[in-house]
């Protein structure tokens, strides 16, 4: 029997908090990269462009966010202010504002107009606010520069309405004064604790961690517990991204790729369970190489299909998905983005409509307490979960269909408030030749999404081969979604 360090019970007892569970069910979400990059053609502005370059005659917000929502985003992230020290709102502590360009007259505020139009459109708001700055001239001069940046976090977190994510980048260069700052993270979480409490901190914070690339790769198994050592991993200086770089940008970080199975706790030397924490994945990707507009770019955006894809593999590999739409400098989004987009949202309403439900469609297991499996798998109500017998050392459960439907999708969920509990099952499909062995899994966690070919069943069957203490499932659902071109 393989030794073990810490009991998988003990694993089970690490979960999420009620910020987080809330935040990994939003799924996914929108980024906005706009400013005076945009206007200027680059990625990382120098914080010495004129803010009078800044005027997008026909920026409309509602456009951006009826755009986004028909992809299926839950949200929009702004980038508030870039490196280049540019503030998208009229900040009371610089003049390198919107108050200091011809936009609005002078008299603009985009970041309420994003507010106000995600609030009427149901959305939620986020924001990103870049500790480095490279237009301040504090900036590297330590307490100064902190007292700088919590007021204009402050002035963000209560002037804008709820916020549901504050997006923390770790890039730390040079300032006017060639100096870098070490950020007090701890004073920066602090403010947000105590001005938006339900809003989770991700990347440089301890709710939500970077998935560890921009090319919207995932892991094979990923395991929103992991050792709790990683909530400083981006923060670091030393590791942080001080120059734009497309290698960066779409390669595959150097970061391990196996952080939470029994195998790489054991490596770590974890021996109990406070060196342990919650921490789950976010995939950030944008819709073309680079993450703001380029013109140069057009002919390069990613498809409805690609984007799918990608949903696919951060969504349904126990992640949230986080996908950059740069508008362009008139203020709208591209034609080209808007389509694939709307790709993108039909899929996405395809695979959460309920195409399964019929008569005769039930679910059955090993063991006596099956909770109604036949209701959870169309509704996917949250609080509502299928558990075998704790003495059932190989439980197994299965979907009947009264007549043969044709698949091509399986959704599984684990009921996380629980713990992530499952590391390895086996899932066949009652096919008219008789059961197929479709796949082994590794870890589901919030959600699992498995792809193939097109095949008709009269069943689906999952065995789960390997747990932590007992398997907790809120889901298991099967579909048909057709593919986009």
């Amino acid at each position: 029997m393989e030794e073990q360090i810490i009991e998988p019970a003990d694993l089970t007892q690490i979960r999420p908090s009620k910020r987080q569970l809330q935040w990994q069910q939003l799924e996914f979400y929108g980024f906005i990269h706009f400013g005076l990059n945009t206007m200027t053609n680059r990625e990382w502005g120098l914080g010495n462009e004129s803010p009078t370059v800044f005027d997008p005659q026909n920026l409309d917000c509602h456009q951006w966010v009826s755009t986004m929502k028909q992809s299926g985003m839950q949200g929009i992230i702004l980038t508030c202010k870039h490196h280049d020290g540019f503030c998208l709102w009229p900040s009371q502590h610089t003049a390198f504002t919107v108050d200091s360009t011809p936009w609005r007259n002078g008299q603009g505020d985009l970041v309420k107009e994003l507010s106000d139009a995600c609030r009427q459109a149901d959305l939620k708001f986020g924001i990103y606010l870049s500790p480095w700055d490279q237009h301040e001239a504090c900036y590297g001069m330590g307490q100064a520069y902190d007292d700088f940046y919590t007021a204009q976090l402050t002035e963000l977190l209560t002037n804008y309405g709820d916020i549901f994510e504050i997006w923390l980048d770790g890039a730390n260069g040079e300032g006017p004064n060639g100096k870098r700052q070490n950020y007090d993270w701890e004073r920066y979480y602090q403010v947000i604790r105590e001005l938006q409490p339900n809003a989770v901190i991700a990347i440089c914070g301890p709710d939500v961690r970077w998935v560890g690339n921009e090319a919207g790769q995932t892991r094979l198994q990923e395991w929103s517990v992991v050792p709790a050592a990683l909530k400083d991993a981006e923060k670091t200086a030393s590791h942080s991204q001080k120059a734009d770089s497309a290698a960066f940008r779409q390669s595959i970080s150097s970061m391990e790729m196996d952080l939470g199975s029994r195998q790489a706790l054991k490596k770590y030397g974890i021996k109990e369970s406070a060196e342990l924490a919650w921490y789950p994945a976010e995939v950030n990707l944008s819709i073309r190489p680079g993450w703001f507009y380029h013109p140069s770019e057009d002919q390069q955006v990613k498809s409805g299909a690609e984007l799918w894809s990608f949903y696919k593999q951060s969504v349904g590999g126990n992640s949230s998905f986080l996908l950059n739409v740069p508008p362009m400098p008139d203020g709208m989004i591209h034609p080209t983005d808007q389509k694939a987009l709307q790709q993108l949202g039909h899929s996405i309403k395809q695979l959460k409509e309920v195409t399964t439900e019929r008569t005769g469609t039930f679910a059955s297991s090993s063991t006596s307490v099956t909770s109604r499996m036949d209701k959870l798998q169309l509704s996917q109500a949250f609080g509502q979960y299928w558990k075998p017998d704790l003495e059932d050392k190989r439980p197994w459960l299965t979907l009947h269909f009264s007549e043969p439907v044709v698949i091509n999708t399986l959704v599984l969920k684990e009921a996380i408030q629980y713990g992530q509990r499952i590391e390895k099952a086996k899932i066949f499909l009652q096919t008219a030749e008789g059961p197929q062995l479709l796949t082994e899994i590794v870890t589901i966690g919030y959600q699992k999404i498995i792809s193939f070919e097109a095949v008709g069943v009269s069943a689906v069957k999952i065995v789960f081969t390997q747990v932590r203490q007992t398997p907790i499932i809120q889901t298991m659902a099967a579909r048909y979604v057709p593919q986009e071109e």
